[in-house]
């Protein structure tokens, strides 16, 4: 577009400062080696950093710290009392009440970047190590869960393709409604097909099949529709009804969709956010949409908190400090019961880093 005069910001970076801290020195490492991937392009760019910060940037005088350079108060190990938190679960005591179903959906739900896909390829390892079928599945292009979760015994990993679901729906539809209709007729049904309301019927009858699998196994779903679009899931049904009438009726794994994601026995919501404002903040809105489509959460998953992680580094102890508000708001505002995942030094991913998400949560 020849928009030559760009600058990149760094911002977040974090440099440890007790190389014993085992946590402080993982999180600096993992950024460091995002960066070193992506160096051929950072050298292209003039750029800056902003360093992490251990108070928030809420209100005016945290984003005049941030501006001139400021620094967080630093809170030293040896003077930490402990943060005062309210009760929470941790999550292996979430699977343990999910396996007493036998079976069943759990989706988890939340915004980009807060963990969904590995909560969910860790609910779904742990279910497979304690010898259940699983079939873990997403909806969400950017989801990586099979490098997430790894090979298992008892684990199925797919992912629904948008693109793959689409072509197909629409080769059914012309081989059954369009099977017999002169060419004026079948052109006029490749140009309804055509409609964006299309691939969003596939992928429902895809995520369909997917739940109705929940009657005799576990399914672990990753960035499930969202509760805005099941509000539009009754007009979607109607459209593909009209569609979908001269060939034949609806397949019965999308006439039951909602009453089984409405059904709290069958479908688990797992809602995933950060300790941080906007992450509640949007989970909170989130919440808000599935109550509308009558789908009540069955818990909240605090994500990647420095307020239970073994560090001593200054800086994240002052991070954990500045999350315990909103995990309070998270416990007294919005979730009947809510899990605490405490930020880990291995990165959780395969079997054995995901393990670490069920360590529980210490006072």
């Amino acid at each position: 577009m020849g928009l030559r005069n760009q600058h990149l910001i760094l911002n977040g970076v974090f440099r440890a400062c007790c190389p014993e801290d085992r946590a402080a020195v993982a999180l600096e490492r993992r950024g460091m080696s995002a960066l070193e991937v992506k160096q051929a392009f950072l050298s292209r760019l003039p750029r800056a950093e902003v360093s992490l910060r251990g108070y928030n940037l809420l209100g005016i005088p945290a984003l005049r710290a941030l501006v001139r350079n400021g620094r967080a108060e630093r809170i030293e190990a040896s003077d930490r009392s402990p943060l005062d938190l309210p009760p929470l679960e941790s999550l292996s005591a979430l699977v343990d009440d999910l396996v007493q179903s036998g079976s069943g959906v759990i989706m988890t739900m939340g915004k980009g970047g807060v963990g969904k896909t590995t909560v969910a390829a860790a609910i779904a390892t742990e279910l497979a190590r304690r010898g259940l079928p699983v079939h873990l599945s997403t909806t969400d292009p950017a989801a990586h869960e099979a490098a997430a979760a790894g090979e298992m015994a008892g684990l199925e990993i797919s992912r629904i393709d948008p693109r793959a679901e689409t072509e197909a729906y629409v080769e059914q539809v012309m081989a059954t409604s369009g099977n017999g209709l002169d060419a004026n007729g079948r052109a006029m049904l490749e140009e309804d097909l055509r409609s964006p309301c299309t691939e969003e019927i596939a992928v429902f009858r895809a995520f369909a099949r997917i739940v109705a699998q929940g009657l005799d196994r576990f399914v672990v779903l990753d960035t499930a529709p969202t509760g805005h679009t099941l509000l539009l899931l009754d007009a979607t049904e109607a459209y593909h009804r009209e569609i979908a009438r001269k060939a034949s009726d609806l397949p019965e794994e999308v006439l039951q969709l909602l009453p089984r994601l409405r059904d709290p026995q069958f479908t688990r919501v797992l809602i995933v956010t950060l300790p941080e404002a906007t992450p509640v903040h949007e989970a909170a809105a989130l919440q808000s949409d599935l109550r509308r489509a009558r789908i009540e959460p069955f818990a909240w998953v605090v994500n990647q908190s420095f307020a239970r992680a073994e560090t001593r580094d200054p800086l994240l102890l002052a991070r954990g400090a500045g999350e315990a508000p909103f995990i309070h708001e998270v416990v007294r505002d919005f979730s009947r019961r809510t899990a605490l995942i405490p930020w880990v030094a291995q990165e959780p991913v395969g079997p054995a880093g995901l393990k670490q998400l069920f360590q529980t949560t210490s006072s």
